[in-house]
């Protein structure tokens, strides 16, 4: 059994699009799709379930920071929360407690852009199934992603045109502090300060700060996409009151 918690894993290592991502992927449908039917259950059991998802988050997030600092990894430069996922992952659970429209807007474009692109290309290097990391990685993303579609789909939650304003100048704001934070303590968190030490797609951008401004119009056209169920929904409102 420890040999699934271990730091230097033995096993198969992850497969991009392997079949244990794949069943990871269908797995989070399959509890996104079972939680979206607590829509019909009182307010009382929706606010109980919400929770819980915000609470299992803070567990899991909280066994991620503990396995790292069990075998001596876990140091400010890599593992505050200040990544976008990180942040929005601990956010969660207030949002669930409280019903938090602000945190909503944040976590239904931030965390379900965010979640969704590593869900689809995560870093798990050597952690292929059935290691703690593949389990909580897929977790954490997985249920980052749910939890803004849950307060939209059961708990009558949605984002407007001014959300998609206030979450693209609120993360603008943020990332400027966290220039600073990362200038401070010597990080790269959000990647403000440098592309990544490892390969990753963001090579084909050009070099600092430059690519800055790319991340920014990839991150609003995520942001109208995302927005495109309400626009519709908005557009089929309007006919049927114009046909009345």
């Amino acid at each position: 059994m420890s040999q699934y918690f271990a730091w230097d894993y033995t096993g198969a290592p992850f497969q991009l699009f392997g079949p244990a991502h794949i069943a990871a992927l269908l797995a989070l449908v399959l509890i996104g799709y079972g939680l979206m039917r607590f829509k019909s259950s009182s307010e009382a059991t929706r606010m109980k379930v919400g929770i819980a998802l915000g609470v299992f988050l803070w567990v899991n997030e909280s066994a991620w920071h503990l396995w790292n600092a069990y075998w001596g990894h876990w140091n400010i430069q890599t593992l505050l929360p200040l990544n976008a996922c990180s942040l929005l992952i601990w956010l969660c659970g207030f949002m669930f407690i409280f019903k938090n429209y602000t945190i909503y807007e944040f976590t239904y474009f931030m965390g379900m852009g965010g979640a969704i692109q590593y869900l689809l290309t995560p870093d798990l290097g050597i952690y292929g199934f059935p290691h703690f990391r593949y389990w909580q990685t897929f977790l954490a993303h997985g249920l980052l992603f749910i939890a803004p579609i849950y307060m939209t789909v059961v708990m009558g939650f949605r984002p407007t045109w001014k959300s998609l304003l206030r979450v693209f100048v609120g993360t603008n704001i943020y990332m400027g502090i966290v220039f600073v934070i990362n200038m401070w303590i010597g990080s790269d968190y959000l990647f403000v300060n440098g592309k990544p030490a490892t390969a990753s797609i963001m090579d084909l951008l050009p070099p600092w700060p430059y690519y800055i401004l790319d991340l920014e119009v990839l991150g609003i056209l995520t942001f109208l996409i995302l927005y495109i169920p309400f626009i519709i929904k908005d557009w089929r409102e309007r006919k049927v009151v114009e046909s009345a």
